[in-house]
């Protein structure tokens, strides 16, 4: 569905304009994810990130209002051709909008840590999940503004090994004896981890699915792997 009505809207202004501003989101969404990955798993001190995140963020929100106002008055203009579509933008928006706002909560464990975190114990418990969500980055880019279904499919593995792991992490730490600090802050690491591969794999998988069965990919696949 996507790919034909992506078709029928080439070279048209709105679609470029659109497509641009929600890869500036992903893109900005990234660069906080990454940021603030060097400072709490690799200590990074970095002058003013707190300042920069919070100000990425307010940028991507911006952009997310500005695509919804050219959704809206495209709508105004073509309410039956375009309707199907504008309603996939809409859902797929809100997802690169979320990708930042869990961003910023990762950002704001840094401040939770009483210590620096332990690089044996984030490594043992997490393996490389900050990579696999780096390269889950790209495949939803890839996959979305490319409409490149192996790349949906590929994003949708990188996602199943996030959450396999990442739901293992929550369950150890429940049974460990790490300190109260330590196991809290992991586990909100790992739940935010989740959530920002689930709504990457949302972006990645809107141009395989049916309008109707967005967000549900993952059920889609365990029915009919």
């Amino acid at each position: 569905m996507f790919k034909n009505l992506l078709q029928f809207w080439k070279g048209k202004d709105f679609l470029t304009q659109v497509l641009e501003q929600f890869k500036q989101m992903l893109d900005d969404s990234q660069i906080m994810f990454e940021a603030v990955c060097r400072r709490i798993i690799d200590n990074q001190k970095e002058e003013g990130l707190e300042e920069k995140i919070y100000s990425i963020d307010k940028s991507i929100n911006d952009l997310e209002r500005n695509i919804r106002k050219r959704i809206i008055e495209h709508l105004s203009v073509q309410p039956s051709v375009d309707m199907s579509t504008s309603l996939l933008l809409m859902s797929v928006v809100k997802d690169a909008e979320r990708l930042g706002d869990y961003a910023k909560n990762l950002s704001e464990i840094s401040r939770l840590l009483t210590a620096p975190l332990d690089k044996e114990k984030y490594t043992r418990l997490f393996g490389h999940a900050e990579d696999k969500i780096k390269a889950l980055f790209a495949c939803a880019k890839d996959a979305f503004i490319e409409i490149d279904e192996n790349k949906a499919s590929q994003a949708w593995e990188y996602e199943r090994e996030v959450v396999r792991r990442c739901d293992s992490i929550v369950e150890h730490l429940a049974k460990s004896d790490f300190s109260v600090n330590e196991a809290v802050c992991m586990a909100l690491m790992a739940r935010y981890f989740k959530r920002i591969a689930a709504h990457l794999t949302n972006i990645a998988t809107s141009v395989v699915v049916p309008l109707s069965d967005l967000d549900y990919y993952n059920d889609k696949r365990e029915k009919n792997p």
